[in-house]
């Protein structure tokens, strides 16, 4: 039997085709049982301010890249979403002298840019790329920064970007954000057509999908043009490239850092609740995660907000 209808956009597959009492569930979690939501391979944690939530995030760079040896590189996976963890990133490297020459760095995702068939240039408004030279590595000492080799962004032509993640260097974490459409990158849920038109895409076929370019389901481009755009919903291109779970599923860690800024009340609690209980559906993709060894949430707790009723 065919499920029901999304809510948001009925030619595609989202949360909002899940059952009803599963999407209740979530919204009655409470913050303390939220947290009580951690089990052995997922882990959840809370900060009371953003500036230790944000610091918290740039130590993972830190941590990650102080692994790194030329016999054993090692290298993180960093989001766009949130952002404001990459100056801090560059401040710290700087101010501890951290070595990179070893280090590597892989970006998430970037637009795409249909008319070339390419990837967005680094002069678009909203180039990813861009973003992470600007705000990270271009702050950091020449003498200390990693050499542009290591740093790894998603092209249109995806072949050099997924054999990076086979040539010898560790992932010791990929980091994320959750978008309104509870993905991680750009993994979103699929639309509702040909052999997916009555269900989505079992977990084990979604868990195929490599490096890829994807088409964006149409809240995910509300949310870019509400979080980077100022609203201006035409700017922001309909498809991009996004690292995919065989990528992710070669990071020894995944984290996931909810600021509250990208997506709702509900949204931050759901995911959890699907991976703590392991209920894997690619409609939400996230909750693929409850398959990985070794996942974090981190929650801003002035983020988390409420599921109650409030007119405004």
């Amino acid at each position: 039997m065919s499920r029901k209808l999304s809510a948001i956009a009925p030619d595609w597959w989202d949360y909002t085709t899940l059952d009803s009492s599963l999407i209740a569930d979530a919204a009655a979690l409470t913050p303390e049982r939220l947290r009580r939501l951690a089990r052995p391979g997922f882990q959840i944690s809370f900060y009371d301010t953003l500036e230790d939530f944000y610091l918290a995030e740039a130590l993972e760079y830190i941590d990650a890249w102080r692994r790194s040896t030329p016999d054993n590189p090692v290298g993180i996976c960093g989001p766009i979403g949130p952002t404001e963890q990459l100056p801090l990133v560059a401040r710290l490297v700087n101010s501890l002298g951290l070595q990179l020459g070893s280090a590597h760095f892989w970006g998430m995702d970037e637009w795409f840019d249909t008319a070339t068939e390419r990837e967005v240039p680094v002069t678009h408004p909203l180039s990813f790329e861009r973003a992470d030279r600007e705000m990270c590595f271009n702050r950091i000492d020449k003498k200390l920064r990693p050499p542009d080799a290591n740093l790894h962004f998603p092209k249109g032509d995806t072949a050099a970007y997924r054999a990076s993640w086979d040539a010898g260097v560790r992932c010791a974490v990929m980091q994320g954000g959750q978008g309104d459409i509870k993905h991680w990158a750009f993994n979103d849920p699929l639309p509702r057509r040909g052999k997916w038109k009555h269900q989505p895409p079992s977990p084990a076929e979604y868990r195929k999908l490599t490096t890829r370019v994807v088409d964006l389901h149409p809240l995910t481009l509300a949310q870019n043009a509400r979080t980077s755009g100022g609203g201006n919903i035409t700017l922001v291109p309909a498809k991009a490239i996004t690292v995919g779970p065989v990528e992710t599923w070669k990071a020894d860690k995944v984290s996931i850092w909810h600021a509250g800024m990208h997506d709702n009340p509900l949204g931050q609690r759901l995911t959890a609740l699907m991976i703590s209980k392991g209920i894997v559906d690619s409609s939400v993709p996230m909750s693929l995660l409850a398959d990985h060894p070794n996942v974090q949430f981190h929650y801003f707790r002035g983020g988390l907000g409420t599921c109650a009723i409030e007119m405004h």
